[in-house]
């Protein structure tokens, strides 16, 4: 492995950001999910959940979408709401929905320096009662027009670049947060991956 490949690598491995994350509950379309992962890895995400408990897990994902995103991503699959919400709040201190709802709040009304996970639904019915019901609160994304959704890639994209926003200006990519066994083992895993 040459010197600027190890440095690359070991500049990525530093920003990392394993206080935020992103749950996909029940996303159909592959292309969702390879975009979805593609911007996880833009803004410093490491860990991404996958919840299908209404839908047959996924075997693969797009890889034209996430330009192969997902090789360099944590991704944990569930088929349980109750197991996969158990695994988040052992990792995040706070899980917040994306609902249209009368309860809901801003997205720029958030604290996203904080230890979070951002749940995302289908591109159909959204969140689903029983993971609203699980939650912290629900979250918005402020819009003026006469559809009030957008793609569930963009509404992620928007999402984590308000979180990568908040955590620069605080200081969270100019520190190294990944700590420990996690750290080594994907420094290992990752000098095996060939480059692009």
């Amino acid at each position: 492995m040459t010197p600027e490949r190890i440095n690359r690598l070991e500049t990525v491995l530093n920003k990392r950001q394993p206080d935020l994350t992103v749950v996909l509950e029940n996303v159909f379309d592959p292309h969702n999910i390879g975009a979805v992962m593609r911007t996880c890895d833009a803004v410093g995400i490491q860990d991404i959940y996958i919840l299908n408990h209404k839908i047959a897990p996924h075997r693969n994902w797009s890889a034209k979408a996430s330009s192969s995103a997902a090789k360099w991503l944590t991704v944990h699959q569930f088929t349980n709401p109750v197991e996969c919400f158990v695994a988040l709040r052992q990792q995040y201190q706070k899980i917040y929905t994306t609902q249209l709802s009368s309860d809901a709040v801003s997205l720029y009304q958030l604290d996203l320096t904080t230890s979070v996970a951002l749940v995302f639904g289908n591109e159909k019915t959204g969140v689903t009662e029983e993971l609203i019901a699980m939650a912290d609160g629900n979250f918005i994304i402020p819009q003026v027009g006469i559809i009030k959704s957008l793609n569930i890639s963009v509404a992620c994209a928007v999402s984590l670049y308000e979180a990568f926003r908040q955590k620069n200006n605080a200081g969270h990519y100019n520190q190294i947060k990944m700590q420990g066994g996690q750290l080594e083992n994907l420094r290992s895993n990752w000098g095996f991956i060939e480059e692009e």
